[in-house]
């Protein structure tokens, strides 16, 4: 049974950092790319970040490159989320999201991703 559990969500100030954890169980893990995504209230899921599952190559949202770094540690089977220089605007529920290295599409469309976890808020005051 294949797992995904994020961590590390929380209230913060603007210009403050979070780090968020996605522990992966129940697949192997150093096979997926893996991506988070967020969804404000009201709002569609968007992409926000994606690391290649061998090269470790990433690709960021433009609204967040320059301010957050994805990384992955296939010994620990996590990825995480760095996000610095937090806004008001990057209030949401995060999602990270597993894809099969052999899956076709682009790192930004939700839909190609296999396996979801269940989200970690974080919520950014001005």
């Amino acid at each position: 049974q294949v797992q995904l559990v994020e961590s590390g969500g929380g209230l913060v100030q603007a210009g403050g950092s979070l780090r968020l954890s996605c522990a992966a169980s129940g697949l192997t893990f150093s096979s997926y790319n893996m991506g988070w995504f967020r969804q404000a209230p009201g709002k569609e899921r968007e992409f926000v970040a994606a690391i290649r599952w061998s090269s470790g190559s990433t690709f960021y949202a433009g609204s967040v490159k320059g301010r957050f770094t994805i990384s992955r540690d296939n010994d620990k089977n996590t990825a995480y989320l760095q996000m610095n220089g937090l806004k008001p605007e990057d209030t949401a529920v995060y999602y990270c999201a597993a894809r099969l290295y052999i899956n076709g599409g682009s790192y930004d469309d939700s839909k190609a991703y296999n396996y979801w976890g269940q989200g970690t808020q974080v919520t950014v005051s001005s």
